[in-house]
């Protein structure tokens, strides 16, 4: 079984500091008498003890689950090492002062050393029990945090993948029947559209250069269909082209900008895709100058920001955020706000 040695250290450290200060309580009844013996036999007792209990706890493979043996071995353990834990202790102190606790000192102070360090080592003894399977629970909690995140992103990208779909499928079928060369083109392009995306919809989080690429992809099948009444712009800074986002975080916005901003409009539109750093927050900014929205539309979100919201909490929790801002006639802007400091692998 292997040590986990920072673990040993920490626990090994805090005995110190708890034989710190039995010794001075013990000093502070007593301080006409120096403060030396109290304080080595305090330190080769506790020390003792922990090693014998902490170490001898590698023994059992149950501990490697539990952090602590189980069964008989778990109760006996504690018990033994606290009683040899004083008797080496004890011995480790007289060899160093020169004397003989067990000869020289009365059977009462025997008694009360031996009860005190007893009574010591069940308390420490407890505090690291708990100790240890708090920390185990923790990481068990943490663990089974991160697996339903990555489920429930898995869940939100298969409900997402299918509304990009059909939206394509919908607009290709009505171009079948008014344009066929440029449903031919668009179809082309939908199909070098889904081979060149498909390993990459299945990963969790990629690099934000791969977000942008593939919106590029999205874009150009639209321009397909759309001609000179779409316009794009992608502004993605090289700093931030490695950070890792969620995939397909941004390309229901740009579906929201098309379908509710610039189709509806005569003329068209651009849309504008831009990353910016803020310190410790990555700021992506969806725009349009579509058709916009009055504040009571503003108040519902449609399934393209309800995916979006989804996702940024279960990748980043309260750190994630959406801000939404519109003008009737004028366009609408999106922005997330996401911490680049959080890794969503």
């Amino acid at each position: 079984m292997k040590i986990d040695w920072i673990d040993k250290l920490r626990r090994g450290l805090q005995t110190i500091a708890f034989c710190l200060a039995i010794a001075s309580i013990q000093y502070a009844f007593r301080p006409d008498h120096p403060f030396e013996p109290p304080l080595v036999y305090s330190l080769c007792i506790g020390i003792c003890t922990w090693s014998f209990i902490d170490f001898g706890s590698q023994l059992f493979p149950s501990a490697q689950i539990s952090g602590w043996p189980t069964g008989l071995a778990g109760k006996l353990l504690p018990v033994a090492g606290i009683a040899l834990g004083y008797l080496v202790g004890t011995s480790l102190a007289d060899w160093y002062f020169g004397w003989s606790s067990f000869a020289n000192a009365s059977r009462q102070q025997l008694i009360l050393s031996g009860l005190i360090s007893a009574i010591v080592g069940v308390v420490v003894t407890y505090y690291f029990f708990t100790q240890g399977k708090n920390t185990l629970l923790e990481k068990q909690i943490g663990e089974a945090t991160r697996l339903a995140t990555d489920a429930r992103l898995k869940l939100l990208e298969t409900q997402l993948e299918p509304h990009m779909l059909f939206n394509t499928l919908a607009n290709l079928r009505v171009l079948i029947g008014v344009d066929p060369q440029r449903a031919q083109d668009m179809l082309d392009r939908m199909v070098a559209y889904l081979r060149a995306t498909l390993a990459a919809s299945r990963a969790s989080n990629h690099p934000l250069e791969r977000e942008f690429d593939r919106l590029r992809d999205y874009l150009e099948l639209m321009s397909v269909r759309m001609g000179p009444r779409m316009r794009y712009t992608l502004d993605l800074p090289a700093d931030l082209a490695n950070l890792n986002v969620p995939a397909l975080l941004l390309q229901p916005l740009v579906e929201n900008s098309i379908k509710h901003g610039l189709e509806p409009k005569l003329e068209g539109g651009s849309i504008t895709v831009r990353a910016q750093r803020d310190g410790s927050t990555l700021t992506l900014l969806v725009s349009d100058t579509g058709v916009g929205f009055d504040a009571q539309t503003a108040l519902t979100d449609g399934f393209g920001l309800v995916q979006v919201r989804e996702r940024l909490t279960a990748a980043y929790g309260e750190k994630g955020s959406v801000e939404r801002n519109s003008t009737p006639g004028q366009g609408t802007t999106v922005l997330l706000h996401l911490p680049t400091n959080t890794n969503t692998a």
